[in-house]
Protein backbone atom coordinates (compact mmCIF):
# COMPACT_ATOMS: atom_id res chain seq x y z
CA UNK A 1 0.00 0.00 0.00
CA UNK A 2 1.16 3.69 -0.64
CA UNK A 3 2.47 6.04 1.95
CA UNK A 4 2.12 9.80 2.28
CA UNK A 5 5.22 11.58 3.84
CA UNK A 6 3.12 13.72 6.75
CA UNK A 7 4.13 16.26 9.24
CA UNK A 8 7.71 14.28 9.33
CA UNK A 9 6.03 10.97 9.38
CA UNK A 10 4.62 8.42 6.94
CA UNK A 11 0.97 7.35 6.79
CA UNK A 12 0.00 4.07 5.45
CA UNK A 13 -3.38 4.52 3.27
CA UNK A 14 -5.20 2.76 0.58
CA UNK A 15 -7.89 4.41 -1.86
CA UNK A 16 -10.94 3.04 -3.17
CA UNK A 17 -13.35 4.52 -5.94
CA UNK A 18 -12.51 6.56 -8.94
CA UNK A 19 -9.65 9.64 -8.31
CA UNK A 20 -12.55 11.73 -10.18
CA UNK A 21 -15.03 11.70 -7.48
CA UNK A 22 -15.32 14.15 -4.65
CA UNK A 23 -13.03 12.54 -1.35
CA UNK A 24 -13.94 11.21 1.55
CA UNK A 25 -11.38 10.53 4.31
CA UNK A 26 -12.17 7.49 6.81
CA UNK A 27 -10.45 8.67 10.27
CA UNK A 28 -10.47 5.67 12.74
CA UNK A 29 -9.89 5.39 16.26
CA UNK A 30 -7.98 4.56 19.24
CA UNK A 31 -5.84 1.86 18.34
CA UNK A 32 -7.63 0.84 15.80
CA UNK A 33 -6.24 -0.01 12.40
CA UNK A 34 -7.48 1.31 9.39
CA UNK A 35 -8.56 -1.62 8.03
CA UNK A 36 -11.24 -1.80 10.66
CA UNK A 37 -13.06 0.28 8.07
CA UNK A 38 -13.76 -3.18 6.18
CA UNK A 39 -13.20 -3.56 3.00
CA UNK A 40 -17.12 -3.74 2.07
CA UNK A 41 -18.11 -0.77 4.10
CA UNK A 42 -15.47 1.54 1.81
CA UNK A 43 -16.71 -0.10 -1.05
CA UNK A 44 -20.08 1.10 -0.31
CA UNK A 45 -19.35 4.71 0.23
CA UNK A 46 -17.34 4.92 -2.86
CA UNK A 47 -20.21 3.17 -5.15
CA UNK A 48 -22.20 6.10 -3.88
CA UNK A 49 -19.46 8.15 -5.50
CA UNK A 50 -16.44 9.09 -3.53
CA UNK A 51 -13.19 8.50 -3.76
CA UNK A 52 -12.75 6.95 -0.24
CA UNK A 53 -9.25 7.28 1.68
CA UNK A 54 -8.47 5.15 4.23
CA UNK A 55 -5.42 5.46 6.89
CA UNK A 56 -3.59 4.75 10.04
CA UNK A 57 -3.18 7.14 12.68
CA UNK A 58 0.41 7.93 14.15
CA UNK A 59 1.58 5.64 16.11
CA UNK A 60 -0.81 2.62 14.73
CA UNK A 61 -0.77 -0.19 11.99
CA UNK A 62 2.19 0.15 9.45
CA UNK A 63 2.56 4.39 10.27
CA UNK A 64 4.84 5.95 11.58
CA UNK A 65 5.73 4.73 15.51
CA UNK A 66 7.00 7.33 18.09
CA UNK A 67 8.80 5.23 20.28
CA UNK A 68 11.27 7.71 21.26
CA UNK A 69 8.30 9.65 22.85
CA UNK A 70 8.30 9.39 26.82
CA UNK A 71 5.70 7.33 28.15
CA UNK A 72 3.00 9.37 29.53
CA UNK A 73 1.22 9.44 32.59
CA UNK A 74 -2.69 8.80 32.13
CA UNK A 75 -3.09 9.70 35.80
CA UNK A 76 -1.11 12.79 36.04
CA UNK A 77 -2.82 13.62 32.44
CA UNK A 78 -6.23 13.47 34.12
CA UNK A 79 -5.38 15.74 37.20
CA UNK A 80 -4.46 18.22 34.47
CA UNK A 81 -0.59 17.70 34.39
CA UNK A 82 -0.59 17.80 30.45
CA UNK A 83 3.49 17.49 30.56
CA UNK A 84 3.67 14.17 29.43
CA UNK A 85 0.96 14.37 27.06
CA UNK A 86 3.27 13.13 23.65
CA UNK A 87 0.28 15.01 21.66
CA UNK A 88 -2.53 16.34 20.87
CA UNK A 89 -5.93 15.47 19.05
CA UNK A 90 -5.03 19.08 16.82
CA UNK A 91 -1.36 17.10 16.13
CA UNK A 92 -3.54 14.02 14.90
CA UNK A 93 -5.77 16.39 13.26
CA UNK A 94 -2.83 18.05 11.33
CA UNK A 95 -1.91 14.52 9.99
CA UNK A 96 -5.06 14.66 8.35
CA UNK A 97 -5.07 17.41 6.55
CA UNK A 98 -1.66 17.08 5.84
CA UNK A 99 -3.07 13.67 4.00
CA UNK A 100 -4.91 16.27 1.99
CA UNK A 101 -1.95 18.09 0.93
CA UNK A 102 -0.18 14.93 -0.11
CA UNK A 103 -3.34 13.38 -2.10
CA UNK A 104 -3.92 16.86 -3.46
CA UNK A 105 -7.19 17.52 -1.94
CA UNK A 106 -8.09 21.35 -0.95
CA UNK A 107 -11.18 19.93 0.57
CA UNK A 108 -12.43 16.50 1.63
CA UNK A 109 -15.54 14.99 3.15
CA UNK A 110 -14.35 13.34 6.39
CA UNK A 111 -16.02 10.62 8.51
CA UNK A 112 -14.05 9.53 11.76
CA UNK A 113 -15.02 6.65 14.66
CA UNK A 114 -14.69 6.90 17.83
CA UNK A 115 -11.22 8.64 18.51
CA UNK A 116 -11.42 9.15 15.27
CA UNK A 117 -14.31 11.45 15.67
CA UNK A 118 -12.93 13.41 18.02
CA UNK A 119 -10.06 14.18 15.71
CA UNK A 120 -12.88 15.10 12.79
CA UNK A 121 -14.49 17.10 15.05
CA UNK A 122 -10.95 18.92 16.25
CA UNK A 123 -10.58 19.07 12.36
CA UNK A 124 -13.95 21.50 12.03
CA UNK A 125 -12.08 23.60 14.60
CA UNK A 126 -9.38 23.87 13.08
CA UNK A 127 -9.40 23.94 9.65
CA UNK A 128 -13.15 24.41 8.87
CA UNK A 129 -11.96 25.55 5.25
CA UNK A 130 -10.55 22.50 4.36
CA UNK A 131 -13.64 20.55 5.14
CA UNK A 132 -16.67 20.14 2.51
CA UNK A 133 -18.81 17.88 5.40
CA UNK A 134 -17.94 16.01 9.02
CA UNK A 135 -19.36 12.80 9.91
CA UNK A 136 -18.71 11.71 13.64
CA UNK A 137 -19.42 7.82 14.55
CA UNK A 138 -19.63 6.65 18.26
CA UNK A 139 -17.84 9.37 20.07
CA UNK A 140 -18.12 12.68 22.27
CA UNK A 141 -17.13 16.28 23.11
CA UNK A 142 -14.30 15.64 25.79
CA UNK A 143 -16.91 17.00 28.69
CA UNK A 144 -16.51 14.40 31.37
CA UNK A 145 -19.89 14.30 31.91
CA UNK A 146 -21.12 12.46 28.78
CA UNK A 147 -19.74 9.45 26.64
CA UNK A 148 -18.88 7.65 30.43
CA UNK A 149 -17.68 4.02 29.60
CA UNK A 150 -19.80 1.14 31.14
CA UNK A 151 -17.30 -0.42 33.56
CA UNK A 152 -16.44 -3.88 31.91
CA UNK A 153 -16.00 -2.12 28.45
CA UNK A 154 -13.34 0.65 30.91
CA UNK A 155 -11.21 -2.58 32.24
CA UNK A 156 -11.27 -4.37 28.39
CA UNK A 157 -10.41 -1.16 27.20
CA UNK A 158 -7.14 -1.26 30.29
CA UNK A 159 -6.01 -4.55 30.23
CA UNK A 160 -2.37 -4.86 30.06
CA UNK A 161 -1.20 -6.23 26.55
CA UNK A 162 -1.44 -10.03 25.81
CA UNK A 163 2.09 -11.83 26.28
CA UNK A 164 1.91 -14.08 23.35
CA UNK A 165 0.01 -14.08 19.62
CA UNK A 166 -2.83 -16.29 20.53
CA UNK A 167 -3.56 -14.69 24.18
CA UNK A 168 -3.82 -11.31 21.77
CA UNK A 169 -6.07 -12.65 19.61
CA UNK A 170 -8.02 -14.39 22.25
CA UNK A 171 -8.30 -11.12 23.88
CA UNK A 172 -9.36 -9.72 20.77
CA UNK A 173 -11.88 -11.62 19.98
CA UNK A 174 -13.24 -10.99 23.69
CA UNK A 175 -13.17 -7.18 22.82
CA UNK A 176 -15.31 -7.42 20.32
CA UNK A 177 -17.90 -9.45 21.89
CA UNK A 178 -17.57 -7.01 24.66
CA UNK A 179 -18.40 -3.56 22.88
CA UNK A 180 -20.70 -5.53 20.52
CA UNK A 181 -24.09 -4.90 19.25
CA UNK A 182 -26.62 -6.86 20.95
CA UNK A 183 -29.14 -6.18 18.10
CA UNK A 184 -26.70 -7.57 15.06
CA UNK A 185 -24.48 -9.84 16.75
CA UNK A 186 -21.31 -11.08 14.97
CA UNK A 187 -20.31 -14.91 14.39
CA UNK A 188 -17.20 -15.79 15.98
CA UNK A 189 -15.60 -16.80 12.98
CA UNK A 190 -15.85 -13.08 11.89
CA UNK A 191 -14.31 -11.92 14.81
CA UNK A 192 -11.06 -14.29 15.17
CA UNK A 193 -10.66 -12.72 11.76
CA UNK A 194 -10.40 -9.49 12.40
CA UNK A 195 -8.79 -10.21 15.58
CA UNK A 196 -6.12 -12.54 13.97
CA UNK A 197 -5.69 -9.94 10.62
CA UNK A 198 -5.39 -7.08 12.90
CA UNK A 199 -2.51 -8.81 15.29
CA UNK A 200 -0.93 -10.09 12.43
CA UNK A 201 -0.61 -6.93 10.31
CA UNK A 202 0.13 -4.70 13.55
CA UNK A 203 0.73 -4.89 17.02
CA UNK A 204 1.77 -1.64 18.83
CA UNK A 205 0.32 -1.22 22.32
CA UNK A 206 3.11 1.73 22.96
CA UNK A 207 0.94 3.40 20.55
CA UNK A 208 -2.38 2.67 21.35
CA UNK A 209 -1.40 4.43 25.16
CA UNK A 210 0.10 7.70 23.52
CA UNK A 211 -3.15 7.94 21.93
CA UNK A 212 -5.45 7.33 24.87
CA UNK A 213 -3.09 10.43 26.47
CA UNK A 214 -3.79 12.80 23.53
CA UNK A 215 -7.50 12.64 24.32
CA UNK A 216 -7.73 12.97 27.58
CA UNK A 217 -4.94 15.93 27.43
CA UNK A 218 -6.95 17.34 24.69
CA UNK A 219 -10.19 17.97 26.78
CA UNK A 220 -13.57 19.78 26.39
CA UNK A 221 -14.51 20.71 22.98
CA UNK A 222 -17.94 21.93 23.31
CA UNK A 223 -17.45 25.45 23.16
CA UNK A 224 -15.33 25.59 20.27
CA UNK A 225 -17.92 23.09 18.82
CA UNK A 226 -20.69 25.45 18.92
CA UNK A 227 -18.73 27.96 16.91
CA UNK A 228 -18.67 24.98 13.90
CA UNK A 229 -19.97 25.69 10.66
CA UNK A 230 -19.27 23.07 8.76
CA UNK A 231 -22.63 20.66 7.61
CA UNK A 232 -22.37 17.94 10.57
CA UNK A 233 -23.89 14.33 11.02
CA UNK A 234 -23.65 12.48 14.43
CA UNK A 235 -24.54 8.89 14.26
CA UNK A 236 -24.39 6.75 17.79
CA UNK A 237 -25.21 3.24 18.57
CA UNK A 238 -27.73 3.15 21.49
CA UNK A 239 -26.55 0.51 23.53
CA UNK A 240 -22.69 1.85 22.87
CA UNK A 241 -20.51 0.59 26.22
CA UNK A 242 -17.46 2.60 25.39
CA UNK A 243 -18.71 5.89 24.86
CA UNK A 244 -22.15 6.00 25.99
CA UNK A 245 -24.73 7.43 23.77
CA UNK A 246 -25.13 10.65 25.90
CA UNK A 247 -21.57 11.47 23.90
CA UNK A 248 -23.33 11.61 20.54
CA UNK A 249 -25.82 13.62 21.87
CA UNK A 250 -23.81 16.00 23.39
CA UNK A 251 -21.73 16.50 19.98
CA UNK A 252 -25.03 17.05 18.40
CA UNK A 253 -26.03 19.52 20.32
CA UNK A 254 -23.02 21.42 20.82
CA UNK A 255 -22.94 21.67 16.78
CA UNK A 256 -25.56 24.26 14.98
CA UNK A 257 -27.90 22.65 12.79
CA UNK A 258 -26.30 18.42 13.55
CA UNK A 259 -28.25 16.08 12.49
CA UNK A 260 -28.10 13.38 14.86
CA UNK A 261 -29.45 9.39 13.67
CA UNK A 262 -29.34 6.50 16.42
CA UNK A 263 -29.30 2.92 15.57
CA UNK A 264 -30.73 0.81 18.10
CA UNK A 265 -29.24 -2.02 19.46
CA UNK A 266 -26.14 -0.98 18.25
CA UNK A 267 -22.57 -0.97 20.09
CA UNK A 268 -19.30 0.69 20.01
CA UNK A 269 -19.03 -1.02 15.88
CA UNK A 270 -19.98 -1.11 12.48
CA UNK A 271 -22.19 -3.86 12.33
CA UNK A 272 -22.19 -5.92 9.00
CA UNK A 273 -25.77 -5.80 8.92
CA UNK A 274 -25.84 -2.34 9.22
CA UNK A 275 -23.88 -1.03 6.47
CA UNK A 276 -26.20 -0.20 3.54
CA UNK A 277 -27.75 1.73 6.21
CA UNK A 278 -25.06 3.87 7.41
CA UNK A 279 -23.16 3.79 4.38
CA UNK A 280 -26.34 5.68 3.10
CA UNK A 281 -27.14 7.43 5.68
CA UNK A 282 -23.16 8.96 4.76
CA UNK A 283 -23.60 9.43 1.59
CA UNK A 284 -27.02 11.66 1.43
CA UNK A 285 -25.49 13.79 4.33
CA UNK A 286 -22.38 14.26 1.80
CA UNK A 287 -24.54 14.91 -1.32
CA UNK A 288 -26.15 17.56 0.73
CA UNK A 289 -23.45 19.29 1.74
Amino acid sequence: MPRARVNGLELEYDTFGSPADPPLVLVMGLGAQMVTWEVGFCELLAEGGFHVVRFDNRDIGLSSYLDDLPTPDLGALAAGDLTTAPYLLSDLASDVTGLFDALGFGRAHVVGASMGGMIVQQLAIDAPERLLSLTSIMSTTGDPSVGHPEPAALAGLTRPPAATREQAIEDGVAWFKLVGSPGHPSDDEFLRMKATRNHDRANHPAGGLRQAAAVVASGDRTAELREVRVPTLVLHGESDPLINVSGGKATAEAIPDAELVLFPGTGHELPRQLWPAIAETIIAHARKA
